[in-house]
């Protein structure tokens, strides 16, 4: 027997270990989408995870995952992410959690493994921004002594990390600005989302943040936009600022830097249609009674849209996505951009799945790998800036992502 298949029992922590390899894990995919299903299935090659429960209400996707990975370690439950009592019997004695429910649902995922002593790792932090939710929450992590990861996917995730990467590149970084371009395109459909849907529409609803002048200053939705450049073959494409989580968190660790922002390309057709349902009303969380049934509009119009796992052999186009961080090297101004870029076929044929969702899940994956290999110690949140740079740069090539770099004088 040699060393990698070597166990032995540790009676003092109650645990299996991999000699020489450190603790084997049980883990909690919750959340079994498009991006969920990516993550659980590199998780599932993982020599270190011992357990892996696929956990959704909807359990088809995760029963398709399970039957062909065929090994006694993955496990399918039904789960309702909405109640606290279910989630607690499933994160009771589980080592990590990732929660990949539409976002806003997270922050109740999180709550639980605070009471559980589950480790954390998110998508998306769910909410709105930083400030003192945020703080709270960062609180009640670190007293519970669990490390909670949030925003590792790729956007945010792959894209904060290569924004610290291209600001160690600079003397004195003072912008850094993601930009996500999509041509993703189906016959015969007008509107989708390559991600999940829910989360896109409410995206696009609310005020959109910007790092101005040092500060977070917020915007009308949809109202301010650009066209960028994006490596071939994707090309120039109008980008909107909308909100997300690069904003508030590369100035968090690139401390000189004065201007920030996350830049999207959204589909005319999405644009108007999206305008046209938050002006009527049809974009509210506001729970409302329509004939004697309780519902919020937002969920009426994201069931109404097709799901993106279905969706996945039909998708054709490509996505990119590219972060630009500008400012001083050797006394001059100088910009590095990183880009990254995947065509929709290529990954459905190779991965069963689309461009956006592999590169979503396999970052949120790379950042559960470092958390089980014991290189994420922190304890409370721990933002994708502050994980180590090298090695999750390291860890993109071996999952089948590669990323192109350039030095630009201005």
């Amino acid at each position: 027997m040699n060393e990698f298949t070597k166990f032995f029992y540790s009676p003092n922590h109650a645990r299996w270990h991999f000699e020489g390899r450190g603790e084997l894990m049980k883990v909690v995919q919750l959340g079994c989408g498009t991006c969920g299903l990516v993550c659980a299935e590199h998780l599932a090659k993982n020599p270190k995870v011992d357990h892996l429960t696929l956990a959704d209400m909807k359990t088809d996707g995760a029963k398709a995952l399970a039957d062909r990975i065929k090994d006694d370690k993955v496990a399918v439950k039904k789960v309702d992410g909405t109640k606290r009592g279910e989630l607690e019997k499933l994160l009771s004695g589980q080592d990590i959690v990732i929660a990949t429910m539409p976002w806003r649902l997270n922050k109740l995922a999180m709550e639980v493994a605070t009471k559980t002593r589950t480790n954390y790792v998110d998508f998306g932090m769910p909410f709105d921004s930083t400030g003192p939710e945020f703080d709270k929450y960062a609180k009640v992590c670190e007293d519970a002594g669990i490390s909670a990861l949030i925003g590792m996917g790729v956007e945010p995730g792959i894209s904060d990390v290569f924004a610290m990467h291209a600001a160690s590149k600079l003397d004195r970084p003072d912008e850094a600005h993601v930009y996500d371009g999509d041509t993703a395109h189906i016959e015969g459909i007008e509107i989708f989302s390559p991600w999940s849907p829910i989360d896109m529409l409410d995206e696009t609803s609310v005020p959109a943040a910007v790092f101005r002048d040092g500060k977070i200053e917020f915007v009308p939705p949809l109202s301010m936009k650009q066209t960028y450049d994006f490596p071939e073959p994707v090309g120039k494409l109008t980008v909107y600022k909308t909100n997300h989580d690069e904003t508030y968190f590369m100035p968090m660790e690139i401390k000189t830097l004065k201007n920030a922002s996350f830049n999207i390309a959204i589909d005319d057709n999405f644009v108007e249609a999206a305008e046209v349902l938050r002006k009527t009303g049809m974009l509210s969380k506001e729970i409302l009674e329509a004939r004697g049934v309780k519902v919020r509009p937002l969920d009426v119009v994201a069931a109404l849209m097709p799901t993106p796992a279905n969706l996945a052999s039909q998708v054709k186009g490509d996505a990119c996505f590219a972060v630009e961080v500008s400012g001083l090297k050797d006394g001059k101004q100088t910009k590095v951009r990183i880009w990254m870029m995947m065509s929709h076929e290529k990954t459905s044929e190779l991965y069963g799945t689309n461009a956006t969702g592999y590169l979503v899940g396999t970052g949120g994956a790379i950042a559960t790998e470092m958390l089980i290999d014991g290189e994420v110690e922190r304890k409370g949140f721990v933002i994708p800036e502050q994980l180590p740079t090298g090695s999750f740069l390291r860890r993109l090539e071996p999952k089948g992502l590669r990323f192109n770099e350039e030095t630009i004088p201005l």
